[in-house]
Formats: structure tokens, C-alpha cells, sequence
């Protein structure tokens, strides 16, 4: 329990009987689009024979003739796989805007830039929004829970029960739009909503272990996958996957409410309910808004915005009623063909024995026997199948394209080799260009937690942190910092949306860069340190950085100068250092603006740096009086 706020003044039992009331009610408005979100997973998984009835449940139909043919032709799921691959390139990277133009505010955005790097390789970051992805995809919404875990990160002592110390870290969930119910459906952003609650369903042993109450076990339905006969055709039955719920045994209802704050409750209140038991009453845990204020710890991600509604909307949901009719006709047709194959036999009345006929049907090298005197049985004419079924099914397959907006352009019969290759990146550019506002929610929602990690991180980290950064080309790099570092959390895009430049167009303009001359000297040389950043853009730069002795070289001076601006001091030269190439980096790095802002801080750096820059020099001469002796020899 939250020390500011005192216990007596609430009755426990009451607030429990409200919270649940007030889940309840929820759990009826949102039933409507949650019926929504089941239909839009069975038909992507391949259950498209179901529908919703008018008390908002999913129910199958069954077959209405044992003849009946009812396959399932999924378009859909080649949809959303498409656009999930094609989503996958959106992956921004974040820098922070300094809170002013002073050199302390300057320094401090940069090692805030760090930072969320080295938080995103840490989560695996990119892996949780691909998760996500595919929640926004199928239902239209997903949300992130972005808080702080006290069980993780690094040990920083032994407490008085011999347990295990840990600084904590960030931890970043994705929160399936099942768990969620706001307040009201007519919010269109969620820091508009009063209230929201997080609901799970837990093991009461969890409970007990995490909370030390004891609460009564029921049976919960909670949402899972199974399998259902609703496929199949003359003769033959089919399995498919079906989303619907199953139980879970000794469980009870967690119940999380983040309220927003309010006049009465200035920094909000967060209350759980295990059961029917209140097992937290505190304010908002996390200061993760602007101006240092506290707000709920969820972001979330449409795939489609709808107006005023806080649930998006999804384009499976635009093409269940296209995969029902292209169903249906694929089937019509198949049973067509079914009847032309197999022949629907006229038999008079009595002339036959029909068990039989019914049972065997018309068998090659079949001797039927019929009554003398009767007519002879003959098989119908069922004609050919009608051209309208093509051009239906033709049609029915434009359809999926234009509702969805995306295409395969490879498999495109459309493309052939006639059609040039600025036709072809303007075709991939209309192409994409459907899926930008989904990609946007995307980067939007990745900005939103960097600065909740950033606002995280200052809030929860005392002493010194050290993380790590892993460049494209492998290096690995540690760097120390705490939470005063952060004092700024104007997260921006460093790169513009992904979907607006491929792999491809990136690699062809730096060979056009290169091409052009304008990457070479004076000479038309193209310098090792230049060749490595070419290769890094291509993707190839760890090839340079095992291959080239300069390359680390160059890495070593520089570290030299982190040292100097770290810790006061810098490592004395080595033999095996490239002296020249040494002092011309130092060098560089004394005409620059960083290296004098940390000499108008501290007089002494300068003193240092040039003693090490005398010493490689004496190098030098050392080096050329042996070869002259050599020489002389």
C-alpha cells in the first residue's frame, strides 16, 4: 500500500464490490468490438465459416448437405503476412533535442541518445514491436505497458536476508486489447480517458507470491485457440483452427485501475483488486509525462485510426465479407465440377435396385440391372461450368487487392520485362504508399516509449549506470552515466519513414555518392577511413573493421580522447601505435568545439594532451634515428 494514502479511510470491501461492478459494465460496452476482434483472428487463422449473432457471440455454421462443399480459400492471411513483412523496415531510430543551446545540455542529449540505444538492444526492442504488430493488424489495436521491474538489471548488494540486491530496469509488455477497458469507447486518444483497467487472470498461487493475499480459486475463461470441423466436401471432413476460450482452473481476476489525476487525487491512484480482495491502494507509480507528471503506463497502436473511437480498426475486418463471397464461389464451382465428373443419374421408379446405385455409384465395368420393360437409367446433362464463376472469382481477387491495399508486385503478371525500372519504383512506391499511416502509428508509439524509458530511467536510477552500445559493424562500446544526464525528453526521429526509402534505393544512391567523385581527395583517392563508412552503409562495414589496421587504429586515438574527456587523463603511447596517424587525430581533436568547451572547464587537459602528442613524436624520432643507423650500417 502507498503510504499516502491511509486505509482507514477507505472500506475495502465496498471499493472491491465497486471495481468490479465498474468492470462488469465495461466488459458489456466493449463485448461489440471485442465479437469484432475474434472474427477478424478466426478468419486468419482459417475459420471463416462463423459469424457474430445478435448477442455479440461467435458461432459456426455447420454443413447443410452432406454433399456441400466447404473449403476455406484464405486470402487474408497472405494480407496480413504481406503487410507485417512490409511494416517490419519500420524501426526508427530516436535522437533527443537538447534542452538548451549550453554545452552541459548539449552533452547531456547525446548520452540520453545512447541511452535509448542501449535500452533497445537490451529489450530487444524490435522483436516486442513486431509482436505488436501483429495484435494491430488482426484486431486494430494493441498497447504497450512500459514500467519498471525492481528483478531486474545488474546485483548492487546482499540485503538482510542474504537476498539478492538489483538496480531494476525497464520491462516493456505488449498488452493484447482483450486486457484493456477504458472508461468510455469514445475517447479517441487514451490520455483522454478518466480511467483504464488492466485485467489478468492469475494463478492464486501468483497471487499469493506477489501480493501475500490469499484469495479464493474459480474457473476462468480466458481467450486461446482450439480446433473445430468446419471444413470439407463429398466424402471428406476438415479441421481448422478456431480462437475461443478455454478455462483456466484455481484462478482469479487481477484487476489493475490507473485512474488519471484529479483535484482530490493530484498525482492519480492506482488500485488492485485480486479476487474480491483490494491488495493496493497507492498514486500513479510513474512520473512518465511531461513536466514531471504522472499518467498511465500503457501507449498505444492502430493499424487504422477511427474517428473518435479509441479502438482502431483493421483490414481484416474490410475483407471478411470478400473471403465469404470468394468462398462461396470457389465452393459453387467445385461442386459444379463435382456433378459434371460423378453425373447425377434418372432412374424410373422401381427399375433398379437404388440401395445399391446409391451405395457403389457408377463404377467402371459396372453391370447394372434393371427391370425389363423399364427405361434405361441415364445420366443428366450438367453442361459446362458457367464462365461467370471465372469471372466472379477474377473479380472477388481485384477486390482483396483494393480493400487492402497492398500487392504482391512479384507475383504480378502484370509486371514484364518491358516495363522499366523507374515505372517499377514508382508501382513500389503507390504500392507502399497505403501503408504509411500505419507505419506512422507505428513510429509514434516507439517515440512515446523511448520517452517513457528516458522518464523511467531518471526517475528509478540512483548512482551510476553503465550500458552498452553495439554498432552496426559489432564493436562494442560501455559508457558510464546517471540520472542527471537526463534532463531532457524531447524524443524526435533521426530518420525519416522507413517505407518511403528500401534497402535497395539506399545502396543505389551511395553508389551513385560514389560514383560521382564526391567522396574522394584531391587526389581521387578514396581514404580507408571513408572506405569503412561506405561499407558500413551497405551493411558490410565489420569487414573493414577486421581487415584494416588504420580502421583501429583511428578507434584507439579516439578512445584516447573519450578517457581525456571522461576521467582527466589519457593513456601513454605504445610502440604499436601509427604515431603519425595518432597526432593527426589528436590533432583534429583539439581544433574541436567539444575538446574546448572541456579545456574552458579544465586548463589542465590541454597540458596533458600535448605532452601526449611530444611523446608520440619522440616516437617518431626514435623510429627514424634506428633506420638511419640501420642505414649507415
Amino acid at each position: 500500500m502507498d503510504n499516502n494514502f491511509n486505509l482507514e479511510d477507505y472500506d475495502l470491501d465496498e471499493l472491491a464490490s465497486e471495481i468490479i461492478a465498474d468492470f462488469k459494465v465495461r466488459q458489456e460496452e466493449r463485448k461489440r468490438f471485442e465479437a469484432n476482434w475474434q472474427l477478424n483472428i478466426n478468419f486468419f487463422i482459417g475459420n471463416q465459416y462463423c459469424a457474430i449473432n445478435a448477442n455479440n457471440d461467435i458461432v459456426d455454421f455447420e454443413k447443410q448437405f452432406f454433399w456441400q462443399e466447404r473449403e476455406v480459400y484464405n486470402h487474408i492471411a497472405p494480407i496480413v503476412e504481406l503487410r507485417l513483412s512490409k511494416l517490419t523496415k519500420v524501426r526508427p531510430s530516436m535522437t533527443v533535442i537538447p534542452f538548451s543551446d549550453s554545452d552541459n545540455d548539449i552533452n547531456c542529449a547525446k548520452v540520453s541518445k545512447n541511452i535509448l540505444k542501449s535500452a533497445s538492444y537490451k529489450l530487444n526492442l524490435s522483436k516486442i514491436i513486431s509482436e505488436a504488430t501483429v495484435w494491430s493488424e488482426i484486431c486494430g489495436t494493441v498497447f504497450y505497458k512500459v514500467t519498471w521491474n525492481n528483478l531486474k538489471g545488474d546485483v548492487v548488494g546482499i540485503d538482510e536476508n542474504g537476498q539478492e540486491l538489483l538496480e531494476g530496469d525497464v520491462q516493456i509488455d505488449v498488452v493484447s486489447p482483450f486486457e484493456i477497458f477504458p472508461d468510455s469507447a469514445t475517447y479517441a486518444r487514451l490520455d483522454d480517458c478518466k480511467s483504464i483497467m488492466h485485467v489478468r487472470a492469475f494463478h492464486v498461487d501468483t497471487i499469493k507470491d506477489l501480493w501475500g493475499v490469499d484469495v479464493e480459486g474459480e474457473d476462468i475463461n480466458v481467450f486461446t485457440l482450439d480446433n473445430v470441423n468446419c471444413t470439407g466436401g463429398l466424402g471428406y471432413f476438415g479441421r481448422v483452427s478456431k480462437a475461443g476460450t478455454t478455462v483456466k482452473h484455481n484462478s482469479a481476476l487481477v484487476i489493475e485501475k490507473y485512474e488519471s489525476p484529479t483535484t482530490k487525487y493530484p498525482f492519480g491512484r492506482l488500485i488492485i483488486v485480486a479476487g474480491n480482495k483490494v491488495v493496493y491502494i497507492g498514486e500513479l507509480p510513474y512520473v512518465n509525462k511531461s513536466d514531471d507528471k504522472r499518467g498511465y503506463p500503457f501507449i498505444s497502436q492502430c493499424s487504422i485510426v477511427n474517428p473518435n473511437c479509441f479502438w482502431g480498426g483493421s483490414v481484416v475486418e474490410r475483407c471478411v465479407p470478400i473471403q465469404r463471397s470468394y468462398n462461396a464461389v470457389k465452393n459453387r464451382k467445385h461442386e459444379f465440377l463435382n456433378r459434371i465428373s460423378m453425373g447425377v443419374m434418372a432412374v424410373e421408379d422401381g427399375s433398379i435396385d437404388t440401395d445399391n446405385l446409391e451405395e457403389e455409384g457408377m463404377a467402371p465395368g459396372k453391370i447394372l440391372i434393371y427391370r425389363q420393360g423399364a427405361q434405361v437409367p441415364r445420366l443428366l446433362s450438367s453442361g459446362n461450368v458457367p464462365t461467370d464463376f471465372n469471372y466472379e472469382e477474377d473479380k472477388l481477387l481485384n477486390e482483396f487487392l483494393t480493400v487492402s491495399g497492398v500487392n504482391d508486385l512479384l507475383r504480378g503478371s502484370s509486371i514484364t520485362s518491358s516495363v522499366s525500372g523507374v515505372a517499377l519504383e514508382l508501382l513500389i512506391e503507390q504500392d507502399e504508399a497505403r501503408l504509411l499511416s500505419s507505419a506512422e502509428q507505428i513510429r509514434e508509439a516507439v517515440k512515446e516509449i523511448s520517452k517513457h524509458i528516458l522518464r523511467l530511467y531518471k526517475q528509478f536510477v540512483n548512482g551510476k549506470v553503465s550500458s552498452k552500445l553495439i554498432s552496426n559493424n559489432g564493436s562494442i562500446e560501455m559508457f558510464y552515466w546517471n540520472k542527471s544526464d537526463i534532463n531532457s525528453d524531447d524524443v524526435v526521429f533521426e530518420t525519416e519513414n522507413e517505407l518511403n526509402e528500401s534497402l535497395a534505393q539506399k545502396r543505389n544512391m551511395v553508389f551513385e555518392i560514389f560514383n560521382s567523385g564526391l567522396l574522394h581527395d584531391e587526389n581521387g583517392r578514396l581514404s580507408n577511413s571513408v572506405r569503412y563508412k561506405l561499407l558500413e552503409q551497405l551493411g558490410f562495414g565489420i569487414w573493414e573493421n577486421t581487415q584494416d589496421v588504420k580502421t583501429l587504429q583511428i578507434k584507439r586515438a579516439n578512445k584516447e580522447h573519450l578517457e581525456l574527456l571522461e576521467y582527466g587523463k589519457i593513456a601513454s603511447p605504445k610502440e604499436i601505435d601509427d604515431h603519425q596517424l595518432h597526432i593527426n587525430e589528436h590533432t583534429c581533436f583539439m581544433l574541436g568545439e567539444e575538446y574546448e568547451r572541456a579545456v574552458n572547464k579544465n586548463p589542465k587537459l590541454e597540458k596533458i594532451m600535448l605532452e601526449h602528442i611530444r611523446t608520440h613524436k619522440q616516437f617518431i624520432e626514435i623510429t627514424k634515428n634506428y633506420l638511419k643507423e640501420e642505414t649507415n650500417e
